[in-house]
C-alpha cells in the first residue's frame, strides 16, 4: 500500500488495517522525530489518523486537550488531530490552522473522514471505486487505477 508513495518520505512508514479500512503513510520527519510515527490512535484506539502537513496551532490545541483529560503519547501535531476529533467529531477540522491533508478512520462509526486545509496547500485526491474509496496526496498514485479520481476543493 505505501510502496506507491515511497518517494514522499524516507524517514518512516506505517499503516493500520481495521476490517474494511486500510490507511497508510510515508513521512519526512520534521516535528517529533522520535515518537511521531503514523498512523496515530486515540487512547482506546477507536480513531486512527494519517496526516500530511503541519498544524500551526497544535501547541494550544494540545494544551487544551491535556486540560480536558486526554493522555497524549507524543508531542506531534498529528496526535492533536485524533484527540480533537474524539471530542468534537468532524467539525474539529474547523479549529485546525495550517496546511494539511488528513485521513481519519473512526472505527466505532465505521466512517472515514478526509479533509484538507482551506486553501488546498496540501492536496487530497480520491477515487470512488466499486469496492471502496482510495485516497492519496498525489494524483499519480490514483491515476494508476482504471477509474477516475477527483480533487476536492
Amino acid at each position: 500500500m505505501c510502496a506507491a508513495i515511497r518517494h514522499r518520505g524516507p524517514d518512516d512508514e506505517g499503516f493500520h488495517l481495521d476490517g474494511g479500512c486500510a490507511i497508510g503513510m510515508r513521512r519526512l520527519s520534521i516535528i517529533d522525530l522520535n515518537t511521531g510515527h503514523q498512523p496515530i490512535a486515540n487512547e482506546d484506539q477507536s480513531n486512527w489518523v494519517v496526516f500530511n502537513g503541519e498544524i500551526y496551532n497544535y501547541g494550544g490545541l494540545r494544551s487544551d486537550l491535556l486540560g480536558r483529560g486526554h493522555r497524549l503519547a507524543t508531542h506531534s501535531d498529528t496526535e492533536t488531530i485524533v484527540h480533537l476529533y474524539e471530542d468534537e467529531g468532524p467539525t474539529a477540522v474547523v479549529r485546525l490552522r495550517g496546511m494539511f491533508a488528513i485521513a481519519l478512520w473512526d472505527a466505532r462509526r465505521q466512517r472515514l473522514l478526509l479533509a484538507r486545509d482551506r486553501f488546498g496547500k496540501k492536496p487530497l485526491y480520491y477515487a470512488i471505486l466499486p469496492h471502496g474509496i482510495y485516497f492519496a496526496s498525489e494524483n499519480q498514485v490514483l491515476s494508476r487505477t482504471r477509474y477516475s479520481f477527483r480533487d476536492r476543493y
